[in-house]
């Protein structure tokens, strides 16, 4: 894996905001393994109520919520930590996240549509009129769009919808600063790390969410740590930072809401600390250790 793969495989790993969707009632008391499977089945039961109630924003952000989280942490975050000789398998994984990612956007963005006609092609007409109840569906929308880019910066149509992301976002932030305890935090920790500067990137705002993320959380997240790991220790190549972020998130404790996307990131963090000589030159892979 080379440096900007594994920059963008954490774009945009949802953790925070899982909490904000629809299966989390069910997931926070399972293991991926046996959540993972059941979600097509909730998928396609969700598609087919939206085509009878296509009006319904509660469905809208409920469907379109689920195809991003399951996209994120079920098919783009197992394929990323696939072996090296297992490339073709990976790259029909990303595909399909892609996809996946593509279809939850589509249907968060109708939403979008739906309240704010024309949003798409006038949307800074609209940001004064978006209010607290739209951020959880311009983060998803964001989120699902960002990722889908994240999977093919040749996108042009995606490229070319970062101005509009980074006002939604900007603007979603305004009105709910503490969305989903850091949701926005842990987002923009990777958006501004790894969006190109002048499409919406700034490194010099990253530390600042970062603590925030942190705070928000009280520290018993272990996705701002992966988050800032992946983002920023690694393209800086401070493997320090990288490994104190990591082992910060494996120390994290506890069951509660976070105990399923905990559970996600810690084996994310795992596997970056077991392969880390893969990323950083100088390490020796006889006297690294595995975690």
């Amino acid at each position: 894996m080379n440096h900007q793969s594994i920059r963008i495989a954490g774009v945009l790993l949802i953790g925070l905001a899982f909490s904000g969707c629809s299966i989390n009632k069910i997931a926070m008391h399972l293991k991926p393994e046996t959540i993972g499977p059941r979600i097509p089945s909730v998928l396609k039961k969700s598609e087919a109520k939206l085509a009878q109630r296509p009006d319904d924003q509660a469905l809208i952000l409920d469907t379109g919520s689920l195809f991003v989280m399951y996209a994120n942490a079920f098919i783009q975050g197992p394929a990323e930590m696939l072996p090296a000789e297992e490339y073709l398998e990976r790259e029909k994984a990303l595909a399909e996240a892609r996809r996946l990612y593509h279809r939850g956007a589509e249907i968060l963005g109708g939403g979008l549509e739906k309240k704010f006609p024309g949003w798409k092609d006038t949307y800074p007409s609209y940001l004064a009129q978006v209010t607290k109840e739209d951020v959880p569906l311009i983060y998803w929308y964001a989120a699902g769009t960002l990722s889908a880019y994240s999977l093919d910066p040749f996108d042009l149509d995606l490229g070319m919808r970062l101005p509009e992301l980074t006002a939604a976002l900007a603007r979603a932030y305004e009105l709910d600063p503490d969305f989903n305890s850091g949701a926005m935090d842990d987002l923009y920790i990777l958006f501004y790390s790894s969006v190109p500067e002048g499409m919406g990137g700034d490194k010099s705002k990253v530390d600042i969410h970062y603590q925030r993320a942190l705070e928000k959380t009280g520290g018993r997240s272990a996705s701002p740590y992966v988050s800032y790991a992946q983002a920023v220790a690694y393209p800086a190549q401070d493997i320090e930072t990288f490994k104190s972020c990591l082992e910060s998130a494996l120390a994290i404790k506890g069951g509660g809401a976070n105990r399923l996307i905990n559970t996600i990131y810690q084996r994310k963090a795992r596997y970056l600390l077991n392969h880390a000589p893969e990323f950083f030159a100088d390490l020796d892979t006889d006297t690294w250790g595995e975690w």
